[in-house]
């Protein structure tokens, strides 16, 4: 499909001053009007932050600062690329490094350098025909809107492009998985494999065993393709995935360290690989994971304080404190004005100096904790309000512990993996049964909230009952029973009252939400289907 470059804005990303030129100098032939130069990666970003870009040519061997890899990784998690937005990789040689960087981040192409004029213009149009086409889904995709994006892809599998029909056959089976349609994904995945062998067709049904809690099966699929695929990293990531649901956590981390010894550039699997050897008590494994992470998080819009108190825990656990306390100051040098740094700061000096003998230093610092958290407290990740609870625990302060443990488990109540780790952290520092006592007390609430807005709504009383739900889902987003409740009764209201365009908005809204807490699809499919049926009837 021909472009008119003229109309588009172009950011070319390279750190040679001839190679820009010779870029913009093609572009120009082409007719490109708007071309923005940026050197380097940092230069990138803030272009994008300024500007909406149709197409970005960026090379991957940037030599100071974020690589290629690093700028599409924090364009995409700012949201700084327009959803029909190219995105073309340019690099000097096609190394196994960067092939796989391409695999985990998923460029829309890339170009191999040297390039001529006609090799460019073929990689623009081949990517603005794909982009043009897929439009209508990818569109509804970013919106969240994953059921419209589904209508929307069947459409255009009923135009039966030939070109286009393998693509639009696999965005539909993840859509589907993504909806917990598993049914349809697997339907799908068959019919694909019954016309030829795709791996990642292979890995589909893979994934949909998984789903459904057929972890033996899930492991036969995914270990095939690996020997199949040594290169495959996704059947690493759900081999790893599946591991850890059954509980075989040292099998995980077996199988995470084979996917990181590939593929060495990704932070966040060696984030991942951090953790879970952490956790594990595989210290020099762990050891290395989070040195790593620390590296590649320089220029990385993934650095997080986490990995250094992670280091940190990991040299106080191999008796190395004056190590530990080497992390510690680099911690607070990189990280000046971060609340979730500064407590994960405090607790971890508090640590130290109680390991090397100093009470008096660790009272000290347990003291700016007590501050900060006071100052910050929800401000920071759940993960590290459940190390605040122990910290405070441990210290004699019952009451404040007690209070975040009860915030966390109300909040994440539907979270079985969240849960699990508040339980585990529970038992080994408070008591067997504080857990399971806390955890009943908040089902009980929430039972008794569902039953209050149930009867409001039985007795006809549809804005008491709207107005129990909405209260509730503002203190516990997340909870899946709370939100499909909220759902019913605004479709009901909808249902049997004159059609109110707002309220269509927020049903969308929240079933959306639905959908990305994973709530399954033979719950919130029909709900969907009775929306598309009155926002249908209020648009004739």
């Amino acid at each position: 499909m021909a472009i008119n470059l003229a109309s588009k804005k172009i950011l070319v990303v390279e750190d040679q001053a001839i190679m820009r030129e010779t870029i913009k100098h093609i572009l120009g032939s082409f007719g490109a009007r708007f071309i923005v130069e940026a050197e380097s990666g940092i230069n990138a970003i803030t272009a994008m932050r300024i500007d909406k870009f149709d197409i970005v040519l960026c090379d991957y061997n940037l030599l100071r600062g974020k690589n290629g890899q690093q700028v599409l990784e924090e364009a995409r998690h700012l949201k700084l690329l327009p959803v029909n937005a190219i995105f073309i990789m340019v690099t000097c040689e096609q190394s196994l490094e960067m092939v796989l960087s391409a695999i985990d981040n998923k460029p829309d192409d890339y170009l191999i350098k040297p390039f001529n004029r006609l090799q460019l213009l073929n990689r623009i149009e081949r990517c603005y025909s794909r982009k043009t086409y897929l439009t209508s889904v990818e569109n509804e995709i970013d919106s969240g809107n994953l059921y419209k994006a589904i209508y929307n892809c069947e459409k255009l599998l009923q135009l039966d492009d030939k070109k286009m029909r393998m693509q639009l056959l696999k965005m539909y089976a993840e859509l589907a998985l993504k909806v917990g349609n598993f049914k349809k994904a697997e339907e799908t995945y068959q019919d694909i494999l019954h016309e030829r062998e795709l791996p990642w067709a292979r890995l589909g049904l893979g994934v949909v065993a998984f789903f459904l809690g057929y972890y033996d099966q899930a492991i036969k699929t995914f270990q095939d393709l690996i020997e199949q695929y040594p290169m495959m990293l996704e059947a690493y990531d759900w081999l790893v995935k599946t591991h850890e649901s059954m509980g075989n956590d040292e099998h995980a981390v077996s199988s995470l360290n084979s996917a990181v010894t590939l593929s060495p550039m990704s932070i966040l699997r060696q984030k991942k690989l951090a953790l879970l050897a952490d956790k594990t008590e595989n210290l020099p494994v762990a050891k290395k994971a989070y040195t790593a992470t620390i590296k590649l998080g320089k220029n990385s819009i993934h650095r997080s304080s986490a990995d250094y108190a992670g280091l940190a825990n990991v040299y106080l656990k191999s008796n190395a404190a004056n190590e530990a306390l080497k992390i510690l100051y680099e911690l607070n040098q990189q990280f000046h004005n971060d609340p979730e740094a500064k407590l994960r700061a405090s607790l971890l000096e508090a640590e130290i100096h109680q390991t090397k003998g100093n009470s008096a230093l660790a009272e000290q610092a347990y003291g700016k904790t007590v501050k900060l958290n006071e100052q910050f407290n929800k401000q920071i990740s759940r993960e590290l309000r459940l190390e605040m609870a122990k910290a405070f625990y441990l210290n004699g302060d019952n009451e404040t512990c007690d209070e975040i443990l009860n915030d966390l488990v109300r909040t994440n109540i539907d979270d079985k993996s969240f849960i699990k780790d508040i339980v585990t952290l529970c038992d080994a520092i408070i008591g067997e049964s504080y857990a399971e006592s806390l955890i009943q007390h908040i089902k009980k609430e929430l039972v008794d909230i569902n039953n209050k807005g149930v009867s409001l709504f039985q007795e006809g009383n549809i804005k008491g009952a709207l107005t129990v739900f909405e209260q509730a889902i503002a203190k516990m987003p997340s909870n899946q029973t709370v939100l499909l409740n909220l759902i019913k009764i605004i479709i009901h209201d909808l249902k049997t009252s004159k059609t109110n365009p707002e309220k269509i908005i927020s049903a969308q809204a929240y079933i959306n939400k639905a959908v990305q807490i994973g709530i399954p699809h033979n719950q919130i499919g029909g709900l969907q289907a009775e929306l598309d049926t009155i926002q249908n009837k209020s648009n004739q």
